[in-house]
């Protein structure tokens, strides 16, 4: 039966076996090709923001298996991004290109920016502290002055996670965890992420005899309240998360500028890889965001070029009141990324349960912002599509010479994503002797 068949393959897309995955994968692929298996119709919709289960995917997610995703929802775009790692990179990429499925992928982490060390940013109660990107990356196998960053990212969250099981161990006792026997093998790739450590604790808790009293008791959460959100896996991951993890909780330590890499080390990585620094958003609400205009002038003089949103938590916001502040604040950081040609890269991200998987862009609250979003997601798969077949990239010296001024260097990189479906790229053949119009006319 081909439903069961189907059902098994998909499974299998997300085994820790990358052959099995890939295998999986092909199979998929020819089962669509043969027509036993209906796509639907492409959509103008973009996910560029999922992390893979290499990092940590709520819904268990490969690779191979977000790229199987993209192309049975029709989406348009997808792009990869994981904590402190690259592995996924390559696997994704090979995928997209297999499915013709429009692709990018990208690395994320925390970052201290010194000359904003009295102010939040979009790290909740952390001053100095911010969530930083890498995208448009072309492979994960890296040169020797990226493997040092990328060596370090990773001793760095190991250290910190680590930490938090010592303490939060000492508080949950009986219920502990180990991080080399429970915590790593959660992750195909040795790097488990704080929800990896969640993820543990409950599931360690589940064989208690009583674990609504456990967690009330632990949570200082009334039973009858703990009853509930011990029947909403999300809701409790995220209690467990927020209470022992984050500011004011047993197993948190408040970071200083010793804790995470400068930006300046972080781009190190990015920029040997020829792909784009991004900055990241929150939603506005915290002094330095408030200050976004000053934060990004700073972060384009360190080299960022692009710009992250995450729009659900910025418009689905239940209180009237805060959402009419979001939603405002959403809007003119759009414009603002605008006015300093930053193109934007948007998602769900994936990691937390109870996220989307695709953002709603037919809502009348995004009307206002779906071209940009669009744009900046044909933006940076155009990016890709030219640094991984052509060496062509944004940050080439071919697009630097040819294109100096970013404005019209975003335009030209949008349109090649507009323009250059996969199907079509492994047919065709750009050199650097050609301007962008010569491309651009052979491509329209």
């Amino acid at each position: 039966m081909i439903a069961d068949r189907r059902t098994l393959l998909e499974t299998q897309l997300n085994s820790f076996d990358a052959a099995e995955r890939a295998a999986a994968l092909d199979d998929l692929l020819a089962l669509a090709a043969s027509g036993e298996i209906a796509l639907p119709p492409e959509q103008a919709v973009a996910n560029m923001h999922c992390h893979t289960f290499f990092s940590f995917n709520a819904y268990g997610h490969s690779p191979s298996s977000l790229v199987w995703l993209a192309k049975t929802r029709g989406w348009r775009l997808i792009g990869s991004v994981d904590f402190d790692v690259l592995d996924a990179v390559d696997e994704f990429l090979g995928a997209c290109e297999r499915a013709n499925v429009r692709g990018s992928a990208g690395i994320e982490t925390r970052v201290f920016v010194p000359e904003f060390s009295t102010r939040e940013m979009n790290s909740p109660g952390e001053p100095g502290v911010l969530y930083h990107m890498g995208i448009g990356f072309t492979t994960g196998r890296v040169n020797d002055k990226a493997a040092v960053v990328l060596t370090d990212l990773r001793a760095r969250a190991a250290r910190r996670n680590k930490d938090i099981i010592a303490r939060v161990n000492a508080y949950l006792d009986p219920v502990t965890v180990d991080f080399d026997a429970d915590i790593v093998p959660l992750t195909p790739g040795a790097n488990p992420t704080e929800r990896h450590i969640v993820l543990a604790y409950t599931e360690r808790a589940a064989k208690l005899g009583d674990p609504v009293g456990f967690w009330a008791d632990k949570l200082k959460m009334p039973r009858e309240a703990m009853e509930k959100t011990l029947a909403d896996k999300a809701a409790l991951q995220n209690a467990v998360r927020s209470k022992l993890m984050k500011a004011g909780g047993v197993g948190y330590v408040q970071p200083d500028a010793g804790a995470f890499p400068s930006v300046e080390a972080f781009h190190t990585l990015i920029e040997a890889c020829d792909a784009l620094p991004c900055a990241a958003w929150l939603d506005g609400m915290s002094a330095g965001e408030q200050a976004i205009e000053e934060l990004l002038h700073l972060l384009i003089g360190k080299g960022v070029v692009a710009f992250n949103i995450i729009p659900d938590r910025n418009w689905n916001i239940a209180d009237p009141e805060q959402k009419k502040k979001k939603v405002a604040a959403l809007y003119q950081v759009v414009q603002v990324a605008q006015d300093l040609a930053l193109p934007l890269n948007v998602g769900t991200e994936m990691n937390s349960f109870g996220q989307k998987l695709m953002d709603d862009f037919d809502t009348h609250e995004l009307a206002p912002v779906r071209k940009a979003f669009i744009d900046g997601a044909q933006f940076i798969y155009g990016h890709t599509q030219m640094a991984r077949r052509w060496g062509m990239g944004y940050q080439s010296a071919w697009a630097k010479a040819v294109l100096p001024e970013r404005a019209a260097r975003n335009k030209f990189y949008t349109q090649i994503g507009k323009h250059l479906p996969p199907e079509r790229a492994a047919s065709m053949s750009f050199a650097s002797s050609m301007s962008p119009d010569e491309i651009l006319r052979v491509l329209e």
